[in-house]
């Protein structure tokens, strides 16, 4: 039965894991082929089955001539994620430390109520919001700027580093915050010094979540930037036209996923709760 259960187990693993890759992997050989490549049936091995080519990867830096200069949509995807989703992290952080440890009262609401705001903005539709932050931005003269887009993301991001780090530091024992309080710590002191060195997973796993919805939005970075102010997941849906370049839109693919798989085996490290253990004195 033990046998059976590691073969069961090991088979499902292989099936998942070939379930993810396979779509990486074609998008991969496909970057390097040409379009007589992709047009005269699937082929997999280079060389053997078609000559691999990088001009779909030439395409990705080339002005003119079909190129689409990746580099100023990356870069401006790159400011615009990174600062919406360290901002979001901080604001988020504390405020989802003082809906877990502090009781607030208007009328009916109450700590779980404001915490539901903050997720119900995730909940609703974006082409709602689409309409006021677009007005929102005109007044202010952002449209079509990096600046604006951050505070836009920040809308946007917040309540899932809220709902996140909420749910986090319900589980953080409350004598961290009584032994510190004891020792003569204020409450921000606490959640200074004691608590949020205690909350590394929690803040991974909310970081994570900000960057991948921020480096993934599209309608947003659609509506709101025209010339000025491009991000990546625009830029590569203006690769499509009449004849649609496979092997440069599989190119773009590859290279906007990586900075996102990157920062995962990074602070994959980080995704544990066991520096919790012990804590309690």
């Amino acid at each position: 039965m033990s046998a059976l259960y590691r073969i069961l187990k090991y088979a499902a693993i292989l099936l998942w894991s070939a379930f993810v890759i396979a779509p990486f992997l074609w998008a991969l050989t496909t970057s390097f082929k040409t379009a007589n490549g992709i047009t005269g049936g699937p082929t997999y091995i280079p060389w053997l089955q078609y000559q691999p080519s990088l001009e779909g990867w030439r395409l990705l830096f080339r002005s003119g001539g079909g190129g689409i200069q990746i580099g100023g949509p990356y870069l401006d995807s790159l400011i615009v994620t990174i600062s919406a989703s360290l901002i979001s992290l901080v604001l988020g952080t504390l405020a989802a430390y003082g809906l877990s440890r502090f009781t607030f009262r208007a009328g009916f609401v109450r700590n779980a109520d404001i915490t539901f705001f903050f997720i119900s903005q995730r909940i609703m539709p974006p082409v709602v919001l689409a309409i006021p932050f677009f007005l929102m931005l005109q007044f202010l003269g952002l449209l079509d700027t990096k600046f604006g887009l951050i505070i836009v993301y920040i809308a946007l991001l917040m309540p899932i580093a809220v709902w996140v780090m909420v749910d986090f530091f319900n589980t953080v024992p409350r004598e961290l915050d009584e032994s510190a309080m004891l020792d003569g710590c204020s409450p921000f002191e606490t959640f200074w010094r004691v608590i949020l060195p205690n909350s590394k997973p929690g803040l991974v796993v909310a970081g994570l979540f900000c960057l991948i919805f921020g480096w993934n939005d599209f309608f947003f970075a659609f509506t709101l930037t025209f010339t000025q102010t491009q991000l990546l997941p625009v830029a590569i849906v203006a690769l499509n036209s009449s004849v649609t370049p496979w092997w440069s839109l599989s190119a773009a693919a590859l290279v906007s996923v990586a900075p996102l798989v990157a920062v995962a085996f990074v602070l994959e490290s980080y995704l544990s709760r066991g520096n919790l253990a012990g804590a309690i004195r």
